[in-house]
C-alpha cells in the first residue's frame, strides 16, 4: 500500500509513494512506448505489481506528446515502431538536458543486433521480448535507479510468469492482418512486429514463418500469412 504523509500544518493529506521490498517501484512513472497491445498489457501487469504508474505510446509521435508533457522516471521504448525506428527515440531522450533517468529497449527480433544497437544509442538497458519475468523486469530498472529511490531491506526474488489478456493478443494478430491487406506492403515493419509478437506469445509455428517472410513476399507468401494469422484469431474466437 502507498505511504500516506503530512505536511505540518497541511489539513489535506496527500499520498507519496515509496518503494518497499514488496512494491520495489513505488513513485515511479513508466513510459511504455510499444505497438504491441500484447507485450503492452504484460508490461501493464509487470508495472502494477511492482507499484509503478504506466503510461503508453504506441508511436514516435505519440511518445513525443507525453515526453512534452512531463518527464517520466522509466522509459521502455521498443525499437521497431509503426512510424520510425525506437532509435532515435533513444538518441533524442539520452541527448535531452532534462534526459528521463532509466532509458531502457525492448525488441523480439534480431535481439542481440538491436540490444547492440540500443546501447550505442544510448539506452541504459535491453530488455528482450518476451518480457515475463516479473523479477528480471524490476531487476532491469532498479539496476538504474538511483540510490534514494531503491526500496529498503532485502527485496524478495520474483519467479512468477506473467500472462497478459489474451483479447490483447487477438487484437495484435488482427493488426498483423490490417497491414497484410495494405498496398504497398509494410514488410520490414510487419516482419517486426510479427517477430516481437511470436516471441511473446511463445508461437513457434508464426515465430518460423516470419522469420522466413522474404523481403519482397510473393503472393503465395501473402496467402499462407494470412491463412496463419486468420487461423489464429479464429481460433481465439472460441476461448
Amino acid at each position: 500500500m502507498d505511504t500516506e504523509t503530512r505536511r505540518p500544518g497541511d489539513d489535506i493529506a496527500f499520498f507519496q509513494p515509496v518503494p518497499t521490498p514488496d512494491r520495489p517501484l513505488a513513485g515511479l512513472t513508466v513510459l511504455v512506448v510499444e505497438d504491441s497491445r500484447f507485450a503492452s498489457e504484460a508490461l501493464r501487469l509487470m508495472c502494477l505489481r511492482s507499484g509503478a504508474r504506466i503510461r503508453r505510446a504506441d508511436c514516435l509521435a505519440s511518445a513525443h506528446r507525453h515526453l512534452n508533457t512531463y518527464r517520466p522516471s522509466v522509459a521502455i521504448v521498443d525499437l521497431g515502431l509503426p512510424d520510425g525506428s525506437g532509435l532515435t527515440l533513444i538518441e533524442e531522450v539520452h541527448k535531452t538536458r532534462l534526459r528521463v533517468p532509466v532509458l531502457l529497449a525492448t525488441s523480439g527480433a534480431e535481439r542481440a543486433a538491436a540490444e547492440q544497437a540500443a546501447l550505442a544509442a544510448g539506452a541504459d538497458g535491453f530488455l528482450p521480448k518476451p518480457v515475463q519475468s516479473l523479477g528480471a523486469f524490476q531487476a532491469a530498472i532498479l539496476a538504474h535507479v538511483p540510490a534514494d529511490m531503491q526500496p529498503d531491506g532485502p527485496r524478495p526474488v520474483e519467479t512468477g510468469t506473467i500472462h497478459p489478456d489474451q483479447l490483447a493478443l487477438r487484437e495484435d494478430l488482427s493488426h498483423a492482418l490490417d497491414l497484410l491487406a495494405q498496398d504497398p506492403l509494410p514488410t520490414g515493419y510487419l516482419r517486426r512486429f510479427l517477430l516481437g509478437l511470436a516471441r511473446t506469445a511463445d508461437d513457434i509455428g508464426l515465430l518460423e514463418t516470419a522469420r522466413a517472410l522474404p523481403a519482397r513476399p510473393a503472393h503465395a507468401d501473402r496467402v499462407n500469412l494470412r491463412a496463419l494469422l486468420t487461423d489464429r484469431v479464429a481460433g481465439m474466437a472460441t476461448v
